[in-house]
């Protein structure tokens, strides 16, 4: 069962019918005020998120803002509903990158919720591998989901002790680490993952511009799937994740 979250600042008669269109579509339906707290408190991700935005809710800077560090973390579409104004005003926070609909009042609910399910049966995180990138650049945080988001559901991590918390609540496919990190280098949260009995069998590999043979044979005893460089064209380095996939599924570790 897909799950949506809708957030609107008023249960209005507009987003109980959307409610009642997605719950005939099989959603499990999620209605929340744009309040930080609430937000927080909802368990587990969504297939999609839907923003109603109106003068009321666009205002909710600090929500919008806490939406959207989600979407990223949980690799989750945000659909955007309302008069123009109102969906600019939501998008100076919300990048039009991570909205790949809107919808402009007057809104058709049933052609709208089709949409929105179209799009998540498509393209939906439920039908990609999940792969954690760990790296405390947000340049190559960003660079890296670009290149891989088409086919794969890419979360990003900035620190390895973030890295490591979202290991103890979920199983990623594979694991992109960086080597320099501060706190907690790409070694350290390897050397973590590996005495953890309940993910030291997950795949990491190392994307790092660290390069010199001494850091490289450093890490080769803990197991990485591989080693690939940041200098490295983006082509290369999706090839090589393409590759780490096909392999596996040929031998038969992933369906």
């Amino acid at each position: 069962m897909h799950r949506i979250m809708i957030v609107a600042e008023t249960q209005s008669y507009i987003i109980m019918s959307l409610k009642k269109k997605f719950e005939e579509l099989s959603y499990e339906v999620l209605l929340v005020r744009a309040n930080m707290d609430a937000i927080s408190r909802l368990e587990g991700s969504s297939s999609a998120m839907l923003i109603y935005a109106d003068g009321e809710l666009a205002g909710q800077q600090q929500a919008l803002n806490y939406i959207k560090d989600r979407a990223v973390e949980d690799d989750t579409a945000i659909f955007i509903m309302g008069d123009p104004d109102d969906i600019a005003a939501v998008e100076n926070l919300i990048p039009k990158h991570m909205v790949p609909m809107e919808f402009k009042r007057p809104i058709n609910v049933a052609d709208a919720s089709a949409e929105i399910d179209n799009y998540v049966n498509k393209y939906g995180k439920h039908n990609k591998k999940k792969i954690l990138v760990v790296d405390d650049s947000g340049a190559m945080l960003r660079n890296v989901k670009g290149w891989l988001e088409d086919h794969y559901q890419v979360i990003l991590a900035n620190s390895g002790m973030m890295a490591i918390k979202y290991l103890t609540l979920n199983r990623p496919d594979l694991v992109l680490l960086d080597y320099e990190m501060p706190v907690c280098d790409g070694k350290q949260v390897l050397e973590m993952i590996r005495t953890e009995t309940e993910f030291a069998d997950i795949p990491v590999i190392f994307l790092t511009s660290k390069g010199d043979k001494e850091s490289v044979l450093e890490v080769m005893a803990l197991k990485p799937e591989g080693y690939l460089l940041k200098t490295m064209p983006p082509a290369d380095i999706i090839h090589a994740v393409d590759e780490f996939f096909e392999r596996k599924k040929a031998l038969g570790g992933m369906g």
